[in-house]
C-alpha cells in the first residue's frame, strides 16, 4: 500500500494508494460516468494524454478480457475509488492491475472519485498529476499540454476488413483514433473497410472511388488538426460521409463551425441526446471535451442536441449527403439505440 497524491494544477491535493505502474505522470484530468465498459474506455484512443477518473465505486471486477479492446491503451492513468483484485467473469483473461503494468499506465485507489468528480464540475477539467509528494511547484503541471494528439494515436498502415458475407459497399475510415466497434458495424452490414492513416490525403482517397467515408472519433481540440481538415474539406460533397466524435467536430469546422471547450466534458454510457423534431431522446455513450458551436455554421443542420446542456451533438448535410453525430453510435455493453446511423450511412451510399 504505497502512499500517492493526486495533485491539481491549482493546488488541491487528493491522497490515495499506488497500483498499476509505479511512477509518476502529468494528465489532463476527466472523469467517466458510465456504470460498465471500463476495458472500452481505457483502450479508447480519444482519452489520449488523460488521468481518467471512474466513478462508479468499483472497478475491474470482470477482469480484462482482450475481445473487448477497442484499440492501443490510449490513458495517462486511472483513478478508481476500490480496485477488485479478484475479478470473477468466464470471460475474464488477467485482473486489471497487470493490465495497467503492462501498458505502463500509473493507477490510484482508496481515493475518494466522488469528490473529485464533484470538484472537476465545478472548476472544470484541469490539469493533474500523480506523483509520491505533494509539490511545492505546480509548473509542470500548469505547463502540461496535449499536443497532436491523433499522430499519436492513429495507424501507420492501411488496414483492410472484409465485410460479413457478400460485400456490398466499399468504405474508407479516416482513422483519428478508431474504435474497433466502429468496423464491426460496418462490415456486418455488408462493407469492405479500409483503414487509412489520420494523414492520407483526400486524393488518395477518393481515387479508390469508395461508396463512402467515415471519419472516426479521436482525442485533442479538432480546431489545431490545420493539415487533417484541408483533407475533410477537400471530401466533402465528393462522396457519402459519416463522421463520429472528432470527425463530427473536424466536418463541422470546414463547414463554418465553431468549436470551444466544455467546463467538463461529456464522458460516460449516459448522455441524453435529443432528435430534433421528434419526441425521442437517446441515451448515448459519449467521450468529447469540445463541442460544436452550431449557430456558425455555413451550412448543416443540427440533427441532435444535448438534452443536458443544449450542446450540438449531429448535424445534416443534405447537400453533400454526409451528417455526423458527436457520440458513439454504439450496439455493445447494452447501448443499441443509436445503431440505426449505420443504416443511414449504407441508404447514403446505396443512393449514390
Amino acid at each position: 500500500m504505497k502512499k500517492v497524491y493526486l495533485v491539481t494544477e491549482d493546488g488541491h491535493s487528493f491522497e490515495g494508494y499506488s497500483f498499476g505502474a509505479d511512477k509518476e505522470v502529468c494528465g489532463e484530468l476527466v472523469f467517466n460516468t458510465a456504470m460498465v465498459g471500463y476495458i472500452e474506455a481505457l483502450t479508447d484512443p480519444a482519452y489520449y494524454g488523460q488521468i481518467l477518473v471512474q466513478t462508479f465505486p468499483m472497478v475491474g471486477n470482470y477482469g480484462i478480457i482482450s475481445e473487448d479492446f477497442e484499440n492501443n491503451c490510449s490513458v495517462k492513468a486511472l483513478i478508481v475509488r476500490e480496485w477488485c483484485d479478484t475479478p470473477s467473469n468466464f470471460r475474464c483473461e488477467y485482473d486489471l492491475d497487470k493490465f495497467l503494468k503492462d501498458n505502463d499506465v500509473a493507477g490510484i485507489y482508496g481515493i475518494d472519485t466522488r469528490e473529485i468528480t464533484k470538484y472537476l464540475r465545478e472548476n472544470g477539467t484541469m490539469n493533474a498529476k500523480i506523483c509520491y509528494s505533494v509539490p511545492e511547484n505546480l509548473d509542470d503541471i500548469k505547463n502540461f499540454k496535449i499536443v497532436d494528439a491523433v499522430s499519436k494515436v492513429t495507424c501507420d498502415k492501411v488496414s483492410v476488413y472484409a465485410a460479413d458475407g457478400d460485400a456490398k459497399y466499399n468504405v474508407t475510415v479516416v482513422d483519428y483514433g478508431v474504435k474497433k466497434s466502429f468496423i464491426a458495424e460496418l462490415c456486418k452490414r455488408g462493407c469492405n473497410v479500409k483503414v487509412v492513416p489520420a494523414n492520407t490525403k483526400a486524393e488518395e482517397i477518393l481515387a479508390d472511388k469508395p461508396d463512402g467515408v467515415m471519419l472516426s472519433g479521436g482525442p485533442g481540440d479538432p480546431s489545431e488538426y490545420f493539415d487533417y481538415l484541408a483533407e475533410v474539406a477537400k471530401l466533402m460533397g465528393k462522396v457519402p460521409m459519416f463522421g463520429i466524435g472528432l470527425g463530427h467536430q473536424m466536418m463541422a469546422l470546414v463547414n463554418g463551425g465553431k468549436i470551444e471547450k466544455l467546463k467538463y466534458g461529456h464522458r460516460g454510457g449516459n448522455q441524453p441526446s435529443h432528435k430534433v423534431g421528434t419526441n425521442r431522446t437517446y441515451i448515448t455513450s459519449q467521450n468529447n471535451g469540445y463541442t460544436v458551436v452550431a449557430d456558425k455554421l455555413t451550412r448543416g443542420v443540427v440533427s441532435f442536441i444535448n438534452a443536458n446542456d443544449d450542446t450540438c451533438e449531429g448535424i445534416e448535410y443534405p447537400d453533400f449527403k454526409a451528417f455526423s453525430v458527436q457520440f458513439y453510435p454504439e450496439s455493445i455493453a447494452g447501448l443499441h439505440s443509436t445503431s440505426f446511423l449505420y443504416d443511414r450511412f449504407i441508404e447514403l451510399m446505396g443512393g449514390n
